[in-house]
């Protein structure tokens, strides 16, 4: 794996973990994809560093729990505007 990928998927980690964002929202912050980013710290990451990555993983578990209330959310203020 190449350095700079390497140090792209830690700073994605750290962004993550002390912003407690999506996946989405650090690929916006970073400006490349979601994919990409999601492959960085699922994948990539565990290979650089185990604990990093589970501490990623928790952060990941919790949005990925609360994704129906803020799809929800967003439907209200939709049609809230309408």
């Amino acid at each position: 794996m190449k350095g700079y990928i390497e140090e792209r998927t830690v700073e994605l980690a750290n962004f993550i973990i002390h912003q407690k964002t999506t996946v989405r929202e650090a690929a916006k912050h970073f400006g490349i994809s979601k994919s990409t980013v999601h492959k960085d710290i699922t994948q990539r990451l565990e290979m650089i560093d185990k604990q990093l990555a589970q501490d990623v993983r928790n952060i990941l578990e919790e949005n990925k729990a609360l994704r129906h209330i803020r799809g929800g959310l967003a439907t209200k203020q939709k049609y809230k505007h309408e």
